[in-house]
């Protein structure tokens, strides 16, 4: 479904990427897991277009996307959940949520897709017509990934969903997770500094390091590993 190509990005004249390759199967859950400031989230960031690629390729779905504006992308199927949530702190729930179906005309499906993130997040409910910035951390994560799923992704982008999360809504979080890949089988390209759980949830996981992929394997292979457990596990 995607796959990155000797991917080059650089933020002026820094270089962040370093030759990235990955390859995402449909109905995947890939993680990509590695030290503060190892090119991580720019690597979501060069998928969505958002800080693109000076060189290398990025195909989705066969399509090269890497020259490609961030609304193109995300009509193609591609949402990402940002590192700190960025909902829209003005606007209530429900409007959060219109704003993430915005390039949709399907009226009576967007309301049946309200309807099923409400299911996902009961809490929500409540808080329909509440201001998004008057929300908890952890609704307003909740909040951040319905709005990505109300564009209907084949691939949803999900940067750091655990930061700053008490550990029970982290768990919850997680939980959703592996129900938003089996249910709508969604695939999920998933950056997440807590790798023991992000392990748990994912099918593979790349382990990166200054900006270079320096491992990939199996979920259960990667937790097994004595260096990644040594590094990132605290084992």
């Amino acid at each position: 479904m995607l796959k990155l190509c000797n991917i080059q990005t650089y933020y002026g004249n820094i270089q962040a990427l370093k030759g990235v390759n990955v390859e995402i199967s449909e109905g995947e859950i890939i993680t990509l897991i590695g030290a503060n400031g190892a090119g991580k989230t720019t690597t979501l960031m060069s998928v969505s277009g958002i800080v693109p690629a000076r060189s290398g390729e990025i195909f989705f779905l066969g399509q090269p996307i890497h020259r490609m504006q961030p609304n193109r992308i995300v009509s193609l199927g591609i949402s990402q959940v940002p590192e700190g949530r960025h909902i829209f702190p003005q606007l209530t729930v429900m409007e959060n949520l219109h704003m993430g179906a915005f390039l949709r005309n399907d009226k009576k499906t967007i309301r049946q897709d309200i309807d099923y993130m409400f299911q996902l997040f009961p809490m929500l409910t409540q808080r329909r017509h509440q201001a998004g910035g008057t929300l908890s951390g952890g609704e307003q994560q909740m909040l951040a990934i319905s709005r990505a799923l109300m564009a209907r992704p084949r691939l949803l982008l999900l940067d750091e969903p655990s930061l700053g999360l008490a550990p029970k809504i982290v768990t919850q979080i997680f939980e959703i997770i592996k129900k938003i890949n089996r249910e709508q089988n969604t695939t999920i390209f998933l950056v997440e500094q807590n790798a023991n759980l992000a392990l748990q949830v994912a099918h593979r996981g790349y382990v990166m390091e200054n900006g270079k992929i320096v491992l990939s394997d199996s979920a259960d292979s990667l937790r097994s590993n004595d260096a990644v457990k040594k590094a990132y596990l605290g084992l």
